[in-house]
């Protein structure tokens, strides 16, 4: 099993974030890094600040030179999907080719609201996310697009330049077994388990294999990721013995989860605790 971590955006600053990036770049056993998409803070008080994650992103490509990076995951509603590729691929040629495209459907309800933004019914959203996929996925490829659907209409659509990446990595969050699952077994390299037990966790990696099947994707061409939470105080040795326990479900990458407020000292005790259960 491989090892990544994910720091909260929420109720931090911009030195806590960058700091812990810098040091997690040093570490070997890390082998990317991940942050959310949000501008409210989505654990505890929604009214505390909240650093928007692409523009971090950006930033932090250019702090850092090993991990590969990402957002889990970007809420596709938020931006058109035009636009999102275009970012992608812009980031993707700042890292030098090190972006993990995160995407999924959308689920914050407060959010969205208050800026006016139309999540939509879980159909909607299930509808508009799959829609999304086939937009990105060819402008991402692709010298021109043509796309004509119910949420977004492109014609003779460029993206250029592209990303040195050829195919991009993406990666699909969300656990929904109908609609969510089945998109991923479609169009995902990299599929991630919001985070639960092993039990939840094989669960759901059965419906997505079987949806593979369903669609003809071989299911070993999708890795499996999830969330592991590592609260601020908590031991290290508690993360790396959970991440553990879902790797004997077939888990390839634990993302241990930093919660605020961040410390870039605890990087090396919980590195020297990933390795010593692998």
């Amino acid at each position: 099993m491989r090892y990544a971590f994910k720091t909260a955006n929420q109720n931090t600053t911009w030195p806590e974030i960058l700091e812990v990036w810098r040091a997690a770049d040093q570490i070997e056993v890390f082998e990317s890094g991940w942050i959310f998409d949000h501008f409210y803070p989505i654990v505890g008080d929604s009214s505390g600040p909240c650093i928007e994650g692409w523009a971090a992103l950006a930033a932090l490509a250019q702090a850092t030179t090993r991990l590969r990076l990402g957002t889990l995951v970007t809420g596709i509603h938020y931006r058109h999907p035009a636009v999102l590729a275009n970012m992608a691929s812009t980031i993707d040629i700042i890292s030098g080719g090190r972006l993990e495209l995160g995407i999924g459907a959308g689920w914050n309800e407060e959010e969205s609201g208050a800026y006016g933004i139309d999540l939509g019914t879980a159909r909607q959203r299930s509808d508009r996310f799959e829609e999304a996929c086939q937009v990105i996925v060819s402008l991402l490829a692709n010298e021109t697009t043509d796309f004509a659907g119910q949420y977004y209409t492109l014609t003779n659509a460029r993206n250029e330049p592209k990303g040195p990446q050829q195919p991009m990595p993406i990666c699909i969050g969300g656990s929904g077994e109908k609609r969510t699952l089945r998109t991923a077994a479609k169009y995902a390299d990299h599929w991630n388990f919001t985070g639960g037990t092993p039990e939840q966790f094989a669960h759901k990696r059965d419906v997505l294999h079987a949806h593979c099947a369903d669609v003809g994707r071989d299911p070993k061409d999708i890795m499996l990721s999830s969330h592991v939470t590592l609260a601020p105080g908590q031991d290290p040795r508690e993360a790396a013995d959970a991440a553990a326990a879902l790797g004997a479900e077939g888990l390839d990458l634990a993302i241990i989860y930093l919660r605020t407020p961040l410390d870039a000292s605890v990087l090396e005790p919980l590195a020297n605790a990933l390795l010593a259960t692998s």
